[in-house]
């Protein structure tokens, strides 16, 4: 068979077809010492990553709760489960062993490389499909907690409090130090690079807590909350709001899957998070969580005491 020729135009119309967008689904997930709380191994835990198929996941929660564990003091005991969750994946991992007020027995794991971390242990560059990815970790001071403040329950020594002010002055309070710490870390990133931050913040989104979610009964009033708010003012995006920005008809509360609605005792809230910088687009994000009307997408049995976040993020 002889050669075939091909005309100048068709092999510009080759030259002009645009690279397909490179897909990452990116995952934050408190695992609640991924099983060992129950006294269990990590299969169900390891069920969940698997039917989310994330790339990267910042997890936290990787150790015990201590044998003492009250509201202002809970140190984390026992060992990580990063290493084994990332070898039954046949992912890279990487623990986050410094002790700051950012950090709560995190690890990354990815299913990509991970370089070295930031100087204060928040951040990991991770070489995914042509482009660095920066993957920031934490897991926030959980008092005082406000929403708990705001509805009169009972958690720690913190007053309780019936304002937006005074709400916001507590948690710029409690979280603002490790917010700096976040902030320090991000400066190792170049400007353009792609930056997730995953997290359980232990502090809600003030695109949850708006006014119609308040009439709603969703929340007991309106609050611009500050942490979520600060990123948010740097440029990062809310992933699951980007794709669900209705917070009356997705609701989308990550904690917690445990328990009634409705008790007075508690609050069901929004407070983990994929927040994502750079030039990316968000084209997909779902609550992982137990089947019901809460969950994106079920995994049963659910061993955690929080739902996960999954979002799925394209770029060329």
């Amino acid at each position: 068979m002889s050669p075939r020729i091909l005309s100048p135009l068709f092999v510009l119309a080759l030259c002009a077809v645009p690279a397909a967008a490179e897909e990452l689904r990116v995952m934050s997930y408190n695992v609640w010492g991924g099983g060992a709380n129950e006294e269990k191994g990590i299969d169900e835990t390891l069920a969940v990553l698997r039917a989310a198929n994330p790339d990267i996941v910042g997890i936290q929660e990787t150790r015990t709760e201590g044998e003492v564990c009250e509201a202002d003091y809970c140190p984390p005991g026992g060992t990580s489960v990063a290493a084994a969750l990332a070898e039954a994946m046949g992912f890279y991992h990487y623990d986050q062993t410094a002790e700051n007020v950012a950090l709560w027995a995190n690890a990354i794991i990815s299913r990509y490389p991970i370089g070295p971390a930031t100087p204060n242990d928040l951040c990991v560059p991770i070489e995914a499909p042509g482009r660095t990815v920066w993957a920031c970790n934490v897991h926030l001071d959980d008092e005082p907690y406000q929403p708990y403040q705001l509805l009169g329950i009972e958690y720690g020594p913190a007053p309780f409090i019936d304002n937006a002010e005074d709400a916001i002055r507590f948690a710029e309070e409690t979280r603002g130090p490790a917010i700096a710490l976040l902030i320090d870390d991000m400066a190792a990133t170049a400007e353009g690079d792609i930056t997730l931050v995953f997290g359980d913040f232990n502090e809600p989104s003030g695109h949850d807590w708006t006014e119609a979610a308040a009439e709603a009964g969703l929340h007991p009033i309106a609050v611009d909350w500050p942490t979520t708010g600060a990123l948010e003012s740097l440029g990062f995006k809310d992933a699951y709001r980007v794709v669900h920005p209705d917070p009356v008809a997705k609701p989308a509360f990550t904690w917690t899957p445990w328990g009634d609605e409705a008790d007075p005792e508690d609050h069901h809230d929004r407070i983990d998070f994929v927040l994502v910088r750079g030039d990316v687009a968000v084209t997909d994000a779902a609550i992982v969580g137990e089947a019901g009307p809460r969950t994106d997408l079920a995994v049963d049995p659910w061993p955690s005491d929080h739902r996960a976040v999954l979002a799925v993020i394209t770029y060329d």
